[in-house]
């Protein structure tokens, strides 16, 4: 039920955020026979749940562990992930009838549109007599006894206060850093705040070399220090993105180097070597010859960028090392990223070592909660972080 005129409204537990974490948390803690109020300061819920996975909804990975996400304490998100897992979720789905389908790498996807997730959440919300406020603005917040709310549409008092308000990023679908500004209220220390999954940026000279390339999509590995992802890269005008480059953004660093293998399984040294040694050698120019791994385009740019072309058969054994390394140990340097506007979640957040790991209550506010991406665990590309805020909404729901 969605209500637009209250003067003062008084709830066990109210949920500042209208998206994932905060229906996840709504429904569980209305099977408990909760009363519970979820405050939307948008026109409408779940805004980022639609426009997810190309709006498809990635709503889940099938293989989750501690191991897919970044936080201060890599072991603070076990036990919600423990709690609430996959399964839980996908069965969830399934009682609503959703056809699904798995893409790379363990990434679930609807079959329809991702309307049919927030659809589904609302429906759960329903079930259990949870109400949602739209359009609701909160303007103040004291503790007392009970939380004291003030808000565009009058009074609110709970006894449970959650914030499941989100990071920043995308602020053109309505982040804010309200999260942040109430931990701060409560004295609670936040993390270093940083954009995730984010194409990255790079100087002049990269984009006078590849900008005309954009478009393009190659699979690679992408490295930064110790930490690799295999997936496709996708130059843009202003650097590259595509999944690898997203996954390695909420690792790397702005001016240290990332490392791109262009040709995994492929060895192009023992290739071009081994093509030498038949008789008669190729006289194919390198240029042509990379075509044959390579869309045309890309082989042109990158080859008359770093290499002179000529024919094969007059390549050294130094040069092939050299034209071979380049291909598999591209270094580059990211300028900067894209940042909050295109990034897909905030690295960062609330620090985990203010919150109870099973509860997600803060340990110096009784009755205080932060669910989701507001807190400092941030997942990788692929489900992840709906997966976080589901676990988290579900650790939440089970005490408030």
């Amino acid at each position: 039920m969605c209500f637009q005129n209250y003067t003062m409204i008084n709830k066990d537990v109210v949920i500042i955020g209208g998206g994932a974490a905060g229906f996840m948390c709504a429904i569980e803690a209305g099977r408990r026979g909760r009363s519970v109020l979820i405050v939307e300061h948008e026109e409408k819920t779940g805004k980022k749940i639609l426009i997810s996975g190309g709006g498809r909804c990635n709503f889940t990975n099938k293989t989750v562990s501690s191991d897919n996400f970044i936080s201060g304490n890599p072991h603070f998100c076990k036990s919600a992930l423990a709690g609430f897992t996959p399964d839980d979720f996908i069965s969830i789905v399934e009682q609503h009838n959703i056809s699904y389908h798995e893409k790379t790498l363990g990434q679930l996807f609807c079959d329809g549109s991702s309307r049919q997730i927030v659809s589904m959440l609302e429906e759960e919300c329903k079930k259990v007599n949870t109400e949602i406020l739209l359009n609701c603005t909160i303007k103040r917040i004291k503790k007392n006894e009970n939380f004291e709310l003030h808000s565009t549409h009058g009074d609110i008092t709970a006894g449970s206060l959650v914030i499941a308000t989100g990071g920043i990023s995308i602020p053109k679908m309505g982040a804010t850093d309200f999260g942040y500004q109430i931990a701060g209220q409560f004295d609670l220390k936040l993390t270093e705040i940083k954009p995730g999954l984010v194409p990255l940026t790079f100087d002049a000279n990269f984009k006078n070399s590849f900008s005309e390339l954009s478009g393009i999509s190659i699979d690679s590995i992408v490295k930064f220090n110790k930490t690799s992802f295999r997936e496709n890269i996708l130059f843009t005008h202003r650097g590259l993105s595509g999944p690898a480059i997203l996954q390695i953004s909420n690792y790397c660093e702005t001016g240290k180097p990332i490392i791109i293998d262009l040709l995994p399984d492929k060895n192009l040294f023992e290739i071009i070597t081994g093509e030498l040694r038949t008789i008669p050698a190729p006289r194919t120019e390198l240029i042509n010859f990379i075509s044959n791994f390579f869309p045309k385009r890309f082989a042109e740019v990158f080859c008359n960028t770093y290499f002179s072309n000529k024919p094969m058969n007059q390549y050294s054994g130094k040069d092939i090392q050299y034209i071979s390394d380049k291909f598999h140990k591209w270094e580059i340097t990211p300028s900067a990223s894209e940042g909050f506007d295109k990034a897909e979640v905030t690295l960062g957040g609330i620090d985990t070592r203010e919150l109870s790991s099973k509860s997600m209550e803060s340990k110096k506010v009784k009755g205080l909660y932060f669910i989701g991406e507001v807190v400092d665990v941030t997942g990788w590309l692929g489900g992840y972080n709906f997966q976080w805020a589901w676990a988290s909404g579900f650790a939440a729901g089970k005490v408030v």
